[in-house]
């Protein structure tokens, strides 16, 4: 996947050789790791993947219709999960990520994949995204510059549970 950007440690970092290709479509053949579709997942997946027994070699796409609570039982062999923006104006996937985040206890990579431009990119981190695929005809190093896009947020978010008012301190 191109235009793809991670948040580490260190801040956010353009991944230049990510393996994971997207298959949504049934059939669809893809070299190396593919990230499927919800129900493509489950109907490819072994029984001692389904079992929890091994790990997949396939990630889960959410479409916006999914319902992010059916990964529960899958959430220790699935490597990642990515998230489908169909469009801009979508917004069901920041409630997927944030219920993934939040209620149903996925610590691993969460990655945001479709229509992902700049100007998302700080909302989809306050939501619980760590990867971001951003469109391929845009610049990723432009993005890059979004996720620096809030300096200061009033509200919960999957990474900063307390709001504002609980943050300060008592120096007011």
């Amino acid at each position: 996947m191109n235009n793809l950007i991670r948040l580490t440690e260190h801040g956010p970092e353009l991944i230049r050789d990510d393996g994971w290709s997207l298959a949504l479509t049934e059939g669809e053949t893809v070299a190396g790791p593919r990230i499927l579709s919800l129900d493509g997942w489950l109907q490819c997946q072994p029984a001692a993947v389904l079992g929890g027994l091994v790990p997949s070699a396939d990630a889960v796409c959410l479409q916006p219709d999914d319902e992010a609570e059916r990964l529960q039982p899958y959430l220790a062999v699935l490597p990642l999960i990515a998230v489908l923006f169909p469009s801009f104006r979508d917004g069901r996937g920041y409630s997927q990520a944030y219920l993934l985040r939040t209620r149903i206890g996925w610590t691993g990579e969460l990655r945001a994949v479709g229509d992902v431009l700049r100007d998302q990119l700080s909302h989809m981190r306050q939501c619980g995204f760590d990867a971001f695929a951003v469109r391929e005809d845009k610049s990723v190093e432009d993005a890059i510059k979004g996720l620096s896009g809030m300096s200061v947020l009033y509200g919960r978010s999957a990474i900063e549970p307390r709001p504002l008012f609980r943050r300060r301190t008592s120096e007011c």
